[in-house]
């Protein structure tokens, strides 16, 4: 069993503390609950909350199962109750505001909670975890690099020689889904937009990756069904001619990495493909050379936009009206973290975060193109952890 070690959780939360210091000299309380961010300052995933405190200990209270997260956590208190009746009895004279997770704490956790800890109201520490969580350690970063080895290995050696005529996409996903958990992936894919939670990604022939879909991207798919829209179609086989796009996160202990690839199964890569790929190859290779420490999300994000042509622009990063106003996002314990290549974000990158970089343009109706590689922000440019490969499309002979 890989436990996080106890010097690396104590440093997470220090971090975690020094942070709601800056930002709230006066703060005295903070509870985290949410699976991801319980795991990022235990070790564990639990029934429980584990609380901050200001002055105090940091206290991960386990409802279930305790067993297995005194197992598994290196934290320092750990402590079982059944009900916040018995939380309340340890932290007497609570009051005033308490820091909690705004995204996911839901209104009748909030009444049970106060129910039993008066807190007159809550602070938002989303922002300060992500902030946290974007810069790794080089604990963390041993976990991304063998992801990344993981995804190349897959994406440029294993998944041409899947590839065969009359194949669903739902096929070639269980396919890659196989061969990725024989080489170490995690088993799942996880995104913090609705804490959503898939098996790889996309996996598209022909057009099926400009499907209108409600995730946050450049590409889409029908999926398995309205009810998941993840994966890939039972019903779309691949023929000769296709393109075949191929967007999934891998990854070790909790820690993902994000690729694209783009493969062509039999005849020639069409001159406008051959074109928009080998320009998308191009600007990604200008925003890694920007992923410096100190650089802003935000100017590099205009310098690369404002230097494209008004055509290219035309169904660059999405489809019609599906198009997002990013170039590139954090990449960690969820596949979409802190911070994203676009406007608004002002924050100076730093030195060890990691992001993924995928411009992308669609064509008529072949389909989406372009690259997306994960990098790790160093004093000198981004370097890349899912490989070294060209990123140029693949062609599969019959």
């Amino acid at each position: 069993m890989q436990k996080t070690p106890k010097a690396e959780l104590k440093n997470r939360l220090a971090k975690v503390r020094g942070s709601l210091t800056l930002h709230d000299e006066n703060w005295r309380f903070a509870a985290i609950t949410s699976k991801i961010n319980m795991f990022y300052l235990t070790g564990t995933i639990a029934d429980g909350v584990l609380v901050i405190e200001r002055g105090g200990e940091d206290i991960f209270w386990v409802r279930r199962s305790f067993d297995r997260a005194a197992l598994e956590s290196e934290i320092e208190n750990i402590k079982p109750y059944n009900s916040f009746r018995e939380v309340a009895e340890y932290y007497r004279g609570m009051g005033g505001d308490i820091y909690l997770e705004g995204a996911t704490v839901s209104l009748d956790w909030w009444k049970i909670f106060t129910k039993y800890l008066p807190f007159e109201g809550y602070k938002n520490i989303d922002l300060i975890l992500k902030r946290s969580r974007a810069v790794k350690s080089d604990y963390e970063l041993g976990f991304m690099k063998r992801s990344g080895e993981i995804h190349s290995q897959l994406l440029v050696n294993i998944l041409p020689t899947l590839l065969k005529e009359g194949m669903s996409e739902a096929e070639l996903g269980t396919e890659i889904y196989s061969r990725a958990i024989a080489l170490g992936h995690h088993g799942v894919s996880r995104f913090s937009m609705d804490y959503a939670e898939t098996i790889l990604g996309h996996i598209c022939f022909g057009d099926s990756s400009l499907f209108p879909s409600p995730f946050d991207g450049a590409s889409g798919t029908a999926g398995l069904s309205a009810a998941v829209p993840a994966l890939g179609s039972r019903e779309r086989f691949l023929k000769h001619g296709d393109y075949v796009y191929v967007d999934i996160a891998v990854g070790v202990e909790g820690y993902h990495t994000d690729k694209t690839r783009i493969y062509k199964f039999g005849g020639k890569i069409d001159r406008e493909v051959m074109t928009a790929q080998e320009r998308c190859i191009d600007i990604q290779r200008r925003i890694a050379d920007l992923l410096t420490e100190n650089a802003v999300p935000e100017e590099i994000y205009y310098k690369i936009w404002n230097g494209l042509t008004d055509d290219f622009k035309i169904n660059f990063m999405g489809y019609g009206s599906h198009q997002v106003k990013f170039l590139g996002h954090g990449v960690g314990l969820f596949v979409d973290e802190y911070p994203v290549i676009a406007a608004k974000f002002t924050e100076k990158l730093q030195k060890n975060m990691t992001l993924a970089i995928e411009p992308k343009k669609s064509i008529g109706d072949l389909g989406m193109f372009g690259v997306e590689d994960t990098y790790l922000v160093t004093g000198s440019g981004g370097v890349r952890l899912t490989g070294d490969d060209s990123g140029e499309i693949m062609v599969v002979r019959l």
